[in-house]
């Protein structure tokens, strides 16, 4: 039975897929009180522990773009999924903190290649002015994957113990695996999409929407670096990415100490946060498609975009003028759901920049260099915020961080927008 807009569907299974990834990492946070009580865990062990997967899910961004694309989106995905799903049962079967840390860095491997496989999938299903509110879709996985790992695991706590979180959890991502693998083919092959949407997917220029791709042909992975589309785009995850997991993990301490939340109840404040950025994802990459459609360049709607999110991100400096907790609530959900629009067109432009043969590793090694960034500016945060509460005045330095990160947006912009000047989408030519 042919299904007429098949396309979205593979764009649902991406969304899921992320979803699952985010549900994964968050987990370690959540149960962090109880670990620590049962293994006498220092914050030394457990900053060990982060870094063990911040470590391996850049080297992972790197690499698995790379094997991503010579292996094709539908091993590819599977392979990642299969091994992240593996690394997050072995958590449970973890005793000490170098188990934990093996655990971590399986997982931070795997769960690097779920970005590139996914823009991968999307460059092969969608045609260019729709891929700015697929990958919304798709992006929008990462908040949702937040706000369920905040509901789902007190659940399971509540029923079982903290080995069946990461059991439970950790096999999610093989019962997406089989959906996977039953639904998805590149258009050509699949036998269930109409001649009517292959045709619309050929014609608006989807890559390998024909099944003709070069099997032979070889990317010069180092070339990349020669491009500055390339330098555009490390510049739009290097910089900017570090601020959401800035967002991620010193907001709840942010509204503890700020606000004297309690962080030991599931938080409706952190609940509406991380769910704004959810709206970010499909209002990002439906202002892009919208501009496309209208007929504006492509690369130039996606630069256009961005620069009006980089001016709304200046809202998060105003954070730091009002003493009311949901005024600051409705100013960070602003403020995030803003980034998540931003990081949606950055990675549409990946998919507009390359052509599919090169996606994966374009996506990995940008990724690459947010995760680096991921690692550098907590260096930055602890310091300010350890000489403000030195001072007695810890606030104080989470105001400096929100202008900065207000900042970071323009300064960001305005690299790409000189990096991409003029510049057109790369030929597969152009990388050989």
């Amino acid at each position: 039975m042919k299904i007429k807009n098949y396309r979205w569907i593979i764009v649902i299974l991406l969304f899921f897929a992320t979803t699952i990834n985010y549900i994964d990492r968050q987990i370690i946070g959540l149960l962090k009180p109880i670990l620590e009580a049962e293994f006498n865990w220092t914050e030394s062990d457990f900053a060990y522990i982060v870094m063990a997967f911040t470590a391996a899910y850049a080297i992972g961004l790197l690499v698995m773009g790379r094997v991503i694309d010579k292996i094709g989106t539908r091993i590819g995905y599977s392979v990642i999924i299969a091994l992240w799903s593996i690394a997050g049962m072995f958590h449970a079967l973890a005793r000490s903190v170098v188990h934990f840390c093996i655990a971590r860095i399986g997982l931070g491997i795997g769960e690097a290649g779920n970005f590139p496989a996914g823009m991968k999938a999307i460059s092969e299903w969608f045609p260019k002015r729709e891929r700015g509110i697929a990958t919304g879709i798709f992006n929008s996985g990462p908040s949702v994957g937040v706000v369920m790992a905040l509901l789902i695991v007190p659940w399971i706590l509540s029923r079982f113990s903290w080995h069946e979180v990461f059991w439970i959890t950790g096999a999610s991502g093989f019962l997406w695996l089989i959906f996977w693998l039953i639904l998805y083919q590149i258009p050509a092959r699949q036998k269930k999409i109409t001649k009517e949407e292959l045709e619309l997917i050929k014609d608006a220029g989807a890559d390998d929407a024909s099944g003709k791709k070069d099997t032979s042909v070889k990317i010069k992975w180092i070339k990349l670096f020669s491009f500055p589309q390339m330098w555009a785009l490390i510049t739009g995850k290097g910089l900017i990415d570090p601020i959401f997991w800035f967002f991620l993990f010193w907001l709840p301490s942010y509204f503890s100490s700020t606000y004297a939340l309690d962080l030991t109840r599931p938080s409706i404040e952190l609940i509406i946060i991380y769910s704004a950025t959810t709206l970010g994802s499909f209002l990002g990459g439906y202002f892009s498609s919208f501009l496309v459609k209208r007929g504006w360049d492509v690369i130039n709607a996606r630069k256009r975009t961005l620069l009006i999110f980089a001016i709304a991100e200046l809202s998060i400096i105003f954070a730091q003028y009002t003493s009311a907790s949901w005024m600051t609530v409705a100013i960070i959900s602003l403020a995030v759901a803003v980034h998540q629009a931003w990081a949606t067109n950055v990675f549409t432009m990946a998919s507009d920049m390359f052509p599919s043969e090169a996606v994966g590793s374009a996506v990995g090694i940008a990724g690459m260099a947010g995760a680096v960034g991921g690692i550098l500016f907590p260096m930055l945060v602890g310091f300010l915020l350890d000489t403000f509460k030195a001072a007695g005045n810890i606030t104080a330095g989470y105001n400096m961080l929100f202008t900065i990160c207000g900042l970071t947006y323009l300064a960001a912009w305005f690299i790409i927008h000189v990096l991409t000047k003029n510049k057109s989408a790369l030929r597969i030519e152009d990388l050989q």
